[in-house]
C-alpha cells in the first residue's frame, strides 16, 4: 500500500460523500475540511473505519467563537492516522445562542471529556452526550468564558488608564 497522503484522503472522501464537504485549505500540510453537522457522524465514522484512511485517533475536539460571522461557532475535530503520521482537521460551522452538534462519543469514548470541556468553555451542546456537564468551571457559572461576548477588561477601572503607564 502507498503512503497515505492528503490526495488519497480527498479521493476517498469524494468517492464516498461527493460534494457534501468543502476543502478549506492545507495549512502546513494539514488537510482542513468543512462538513455540515448533519453529516458529521457519518463522516467521522467513515474516516475512522475505512481500511485505507484509518484516521482512528481522535486527538482533540475544540471550538472557536466568531461573533461577527453568520455561523458564529466553529467546532473543530483533529484526527490522526498513527501508522502513516497523517492528520486531518474537520470543521463544523453552527450558529445560535445554543450551538448544537451530534456527539462523537458514539465512536470514541475519549470524546466524552473533550466534548465536556468544549461545552464548559463555549456552551456547545453535543446532542446525545451521555453526561454533558461542566468539567473545569464551577457548576454555578452562568456564562461560557471563551465566548467573545464580553469586553476583555472593565472599561470603568481607573487603574487601567493609559496615562498611568506613560502612554
Amino acid at each position: 500500500m502507498d503512503k497515505l497522503d492528503n490526495q488519497i484522503i480527498l479521493e476517498a472522501l469524494q468517492d464516498r460523500f461527493g460534494a457534501t464537504f468543502v476543502v478549506l485549505g492545507e495549512p502546513h500540510g494539514l488537510l482542513t475540511l468543512g462538513v455540515e453537522s448533519n453529516q458529521l457522524i457519518a463522516f467521522l465514522e467513515f474516516v475512522k473505519n475505512d481500511p485505507t484512511l484509518r484516521l482512528n485517533y481522535l486527538t482533540d475536539i475544540t471550538a472557536v467563537h466568531y461573533p461577527k460571522q453568520e455561523k458564529d461557532f466553529c467546532i473543530v475535530y483533529h484526527l490522526h492516522n498513527m501508522l502513516h503520521n497523517v492528520r486531518l482537521r474537520l470543521k463544523v460551522l453552527v450558529s445560535g445562542p445554543t450551538p448544537t452538534v451530534p456527539t462523537a462519543t458514539v465512536l470514541w469514548n475519549g470524546a466524552n471529556w473533550m466534548e465536556r470541556e468544549t461545552y464548559d468553555y463555549f456552551g456547545v451542546i453535543f446532542d446525545g452526550h451521555p453526561d454533558l456537564r461542566r468539567i473545569l468551571n464551577m457548576d454555578e457559572l452562568e456564562v461560557f468564558p471563551m465566548r467573545k461576548e464580553y469586553p476583555l477588561e472593565d472599561p470603568n477601572r481607573v487603574d487601567k488608564k493609559d496615562f498611568y503607564f506613560g502612554r
